[in-house]
């Protein structure tokens, strides 16, 4: 079955293609990419609580937790090697992805995702029959490199194969599947603790493999992204048979010819990470830091890492602990995961995101006074508020869910221009496992000092990423991939990292900018003229036609310090006193295709890069 659609895009123009069959089976097999992720989430917070394992590698922790009656409820949990083993996964994942982000460039998407379900694989075996804490944390750090790879890769291929109306629903089946590994770990902790002799743990960590084996298999047969092809290759006609063939139409030349000529610009770019931190691409910079930084500080991880040791903290059993995690962090997060995928690309990822965080701003300040006026160092809850914070924390996490959960992967993953997704999506992994390991290894230290405030800290954070949101995020839904650049010159705040915004690109505007922005740095403006000489008689070489008579190429990387302003390398060609028609090149267009010229045009590029 397919059903048919028709993208606009920038210009009037047309994106034609399908649901297809094809596309809808391959995103399924990558998003599965979001069960390894999840699945240790969920395992390591059950592992944690569950006292064999406890007993073997974190005895200090175990004799507190038993014998210690003088300890405060908040601080029986709190031993950095305890932290440690949670986070080591999330260090090595933050490196593994930097690594990522070549691999992706350079071999492609798919490549990337085998690498990522390798490592899991190996990392599962080794936790599962680990001997000792080092052979322990080892196997969680090769688990760490197959999440740096996958969490940069498969947000990146759902993106680029899904059709622009629907990549909300496609991209956000990485978080329904991270929802279902969640609650999948979370009931298997909940019978494998019953297992008599106490080595349920084994099989915890063990089943890693498990899904593991389902994304490196099902990579065996995942196609190459268009996008991927383009970018590595010159090999247009196989991108456009791909293309074809996810769209499910012939007609895709106008998104192909969007594809090329971001390609284009991509192949020309040597060293992303210091590309990406040009002025160009600085709202993209931005939003790849903060997106990942605020979706941890949100606090979802004190109820994802730490569920059962907090159920623990309010004097619930072991075994309701887990059940309760399994249905909360697990349950609740799938149902609610399912959510934006219908309504992303309806009402938008801003009201999302908006609604998101102020039902958990309200949920954490309630749990937290809940727990300040209850919860001492010593004794526990009735019975009724303790049910009462189960409620909070569903409602906490149903609006994680629907929000900063999904949403905190799809708008990073589309916002990035070709020349700069790897490195992009490289640095929004990385800046997320970052302040994953810092989250996982302070917690429990700032559960025993800050007690109830804990929640008022990520509450906190909350109100700020909210207010942030609600005036720098501009609305992505149903935006071209390739033609988001548009969504940023529009916005109030970020257009101004652009010259010409809403300024028409006529001979006499550039002209102007010639007279304000090159001349203001006389030394450039001199060293442009054996250019302009060269340029000359290379024009009266090629006998270019008389219409063409100027070639303006913007470097728009190069900065005049007098004026802050883009410096524009003028190039003329044929008589400079009779310019009658004027063409511009950047880094978000193919170099102006003139008859006879095209040679020439690229040498003019190759000769602007020295003052870039």
């Amino acid at each position: 079955m397919a059903a048919g659609l028709a993208i606009t895009s920038e210009g009037g123009r047309y994106y034609n293609g399908k649901m297809t069959v094809f596309v809808v089976l391959s995103c399924i097999v990558a998003a599965t990419g979001g069960l390894i992720f999840g699945y240790d989430i969920g395992i390591s917070g059950g592992v944690t609580s569950m006292e064999p394992f406890l007993k073997k590698f974190f005895p200090e922790v175990y004799r507190k937790m038993k014998e210690d009656t003088k300890i405060s409820n908040y601080c029986k949990f709190d031993s950095q090697l305890l932290a440690a083993f949670t986070s080591s996964l999330y260090i090595s994942g933050l490196i593994a992805s930097l690594f990522a982000s070549t691999v992706t460039r350079a071999f492609g998407r798919k490549a990337s995702i085998l690498v990522g379900g390798t490592a899991f694989l190996a990392g599962s075996a080794i936790g599962g029959a680990a001997l000792n804490i080092y052979m322990l944390i080892f196997g969680r750090v090769l688990l760490g490199v197959g999440i740096g790879f996958t969490n940069q890769s498969v947000p990146l291929y759902l993106s680029e194969m899904a059709p622009p109306k629907h990549r909300g629903a496609f991209t956000i089946g990485f978080q329904v599947c991270v929802a279902i590994g969640v609650l999948s770990a979370n009931l298997l902790n909940y019978g494998t603790q019953k297992i008599k002799g106490g080595w349920g743990w084994r099989i915890s960590l063990a089943m890693a493999a498990a899904p593991a084996s389902i994304l490196t298999i099902g990579g065996l047969f995942l196609p190459e992204t268009p996008n991927s092809i383009i970018q590595r290759t010159n090999d247009y006609q196989k991108a456009e048979k791909m293309l074809q063939r996810v769209r499910g139409t012939a007609d895709v030349q106008a998104e192909l010819d969007d594809l090329i000529r971001a390609g284009s610009v991509s192949k020309n770019i040597n060293h992303p990470f210091k590309k990406i931190i040009q002025r160009k691409y600085r709202p993209q910079l931005v939003m790849a830091i903060l997106i990942p930084f605020f979706q941890q500080v949100t606090g979802v991880n004190i109820i994802s890492f730490y569920a059962p040791v907090l159920f623990r903290t309010i004097k619930l059993s072991e075994n309701t602990s887990l059940l309760m995690s399994a249905l909360v962090t697990g349950g609740i997060g799938t149902v609610s995961a399912i959510l934006p995928m219908i309504l992303a690309d309806k009402l938008g990822r801003k009201v999302l995101f908006l609604l998101g965080g102020i039902q958990m701003l309200v949920s954490q300040v309630m749990i937290g006074s809940i727990m300040a006026a209850q919860l001492g160092d010593h004794g526990g809850f009735s019975i009724g508020y303790a049910y009462l914070i189960l409620v909070l924390i569903c409602v906490y996490k149903a609006g994680f869910g629907f929000s900063w959960g999904p949403l905190g992967w799809l708008v990073p993953s589309e916002i990035f221009p070709l020349e700069i997704r790897s490195a992009g999506q490289s640095i929004t992994v990385a800046v997320g496992l970052l302040f994953t390991s810092l989250v996982a290894q302070t917690f429990l230290a700032m559960l025993c000092h800050f007690k109830a405030g804990v929640f008022f800290f990520f509450g906190g954070w909350l109100t700020v990423m909210t207010t942030f949101v609600h005036f720098f995020l501009p609305e992505t839904k149903n935006v071209p991939i390739e033609l988001m650049d548009k969504v940023w010159r529009e916005h109030w705040f970020w257009r101004k990292f652009f010259d010409d915004v809403g300024e028409e690109n006529t001979p006499e505007v550039l002209s102007e900018k010639i007279r304000r922005d090159c001349y203001a740095n006389s030394c450039l403006a001199m060293s442009l003229l054996p250019l302009r000489l060269l340029t000359y008689f290379a024009s009266q070489i090629l006998r270019l036609p008389r219409h063409v008579n100027c070639i303006i190429i913007k470097c728009a990387s190069c900065v005049n310090p007098s004026s802050n302003a883009s410096l524009i390398a003028t190039f003329y060609i044929c008589q400079p006193e009779n310019m009658v028609r004027t063409r511009r090149w950047d880094s978000g267009v193919d170099p102006p295709m003139l008859k006879g010229a095209e040679h020439l045009v690229e040498a003019l590029v190759d000769f602007a890069n020295p003052f870039t």
